[in-house]
């Protein structure tokens, strides 16, 4: 049963998207090939008219020419996603949005939203009775029309209102699971993100996914959030820019053991590791004989060789401090001992700079 409101507008949409550049206009029609019902609006209006007469003619996309009419389209609770440029153009239209949306409705930031950003919308809606999504998309324009991987994130009672959703227009692994899931809590979704954006930009790819757990892992204990280690793997197998045939496997491991303190530690990529290592060493080497940067290589070998060592080469940067500036040291033979200063030269003096009196 269909609502008309005071406006005289039917509330038949089942999700509406604010932003026609590109990457919305391609959810839009990702959203309407999977059966669901979209309102679009733009800041512009001509470009609403303009998508509704070309790109969306014939299909079931209906428009809006202001936030009242957009609001008033929306079947309850209101599913409102906003793909706009990141930062104050996010605030200005949720502000926008507020007078016209009661508790209980949502909103969806698919921008590129710094973490931060999002929780603080996250908490502060929270209060006004809004639920906020901060999703993480991924695959690009191509992504966007035929399955992206999601990554949302912030107030979980929202997930089940855009689960379905979500879900459907999201890309497919080969086993046909979605590559979208529940992330965590507040800004989780977008840290997520700036951390695949992270991996893709790496070639020695075992130790790339192995840092970006890293940084979730360590993040989920600075902001208190219960990240979805096993499902953000899964949301990472198809539509985006860095999936690949072990996501799977990444998986497993923090299935198999959810407090997993490294992925390197797990039994499949330690020994994928101490296969392939040669032959990336190789790699690494020959480049550096030859004057061919590798940095990606290269910067991922020495953190690998970083994580396995006990005893790292920031001991030299100690000795050269106290050579230089007689700033001490301490002996590993004797770890919380007095600090120590050694005469390098044998003309520079017995007194550290410790204890000077100013």
């Amino acid at each position: 049963m269909h609502i008309i409101d005071i406006y005289g507008f039917v509330d038949r949409a089942d999700i509406g998207l604010i932003g026609l550049a590109v990457m919305g206009q391609n959810i839009i029609l990702n959203m309407n090939d999977h059966g669901f019902v979209v309102c679009a609006y733009n800041r512009t209006v001509a470009k609403v008219d303009h998508f509704l007469e070309n790109e969306a003619k014939g299909t079931n996309i209906v428009g809006a020419h202001s936030n009242e009419e957009f609001c008033a389209k929306l079947k309850k609770p209101r599913k409102v996603m906003l793909l706009v440029k990141a930062g104050s153009a996010v605030d200005a239209f949720i502000q926008q949005l507020l007078p016209y949306l009661e508790q209980g409705d949502i909103i969806i930031d698919g921008g590129n939203s710094h973490f931060p950003d999002s929780t603080r919308r996250t908490q502060e809606l929270a209060e006004k009775g809004i639920l906020f999504v901060g999703s993480g998309v991924s695959g690009g324009e191509e992504g966007a029309r035929y399955g992206p991987s999601l990554m949302p994130g912030g107030n979980p009672k929202a997930w089940p209102h855009i689960k379905p959703i979500f879900q459907a227009i999201a890309a497919k692994a080969p086993d046909g699971a979605p590559c979208c899931d529940w992330v965590g809590e507040n800004g989780a979704g977008h840290y997520v993100k700036m951390v695949h954006n992270g991996i893709a930009l790496y070639a020695a790819k075992i130790v790339s996914y192995a840092q970006g757990y890293m940084l979730m892992r360590q993040a989920a204990k600075d902001y208190g959030w219960h990240l979805n280690y096993a499902g953000i793997a899964l949301m990472w197998r198809g539509g985006c820019i860095i999936r690949s045939a072990f996501l799977g496997k990444i998986r497993d491991a923090y299935t198999n053991k959810p407090g997993l303190e490294n992925l390197l530690f797990d039994g499949f990529f330690q020994t994928a590791i101490a296969k392939a290592q040669q032959s990336w060493r190789s790699v690494v080497a020959e480049a550096a004989h030859l004057g061919i940067p590798t940095p990606a290589h290269s910067t991922a070998l020495n953190f690998y060789d970083g994580l396995r060592h006990e005893m790292l080469p920031a001991n030299l940067i100690q000795a050269q401090r106290d050579y230089f500036g007689a700033h001490t040291y301490e002996l590993l033979a004797k770890p919380g001992g007095p600090p120590v200063h050694t005469n390098w030269t044998g003309h520079g003096g017995n007194v550290s700079a410790s204890t000077y009196d100013a």
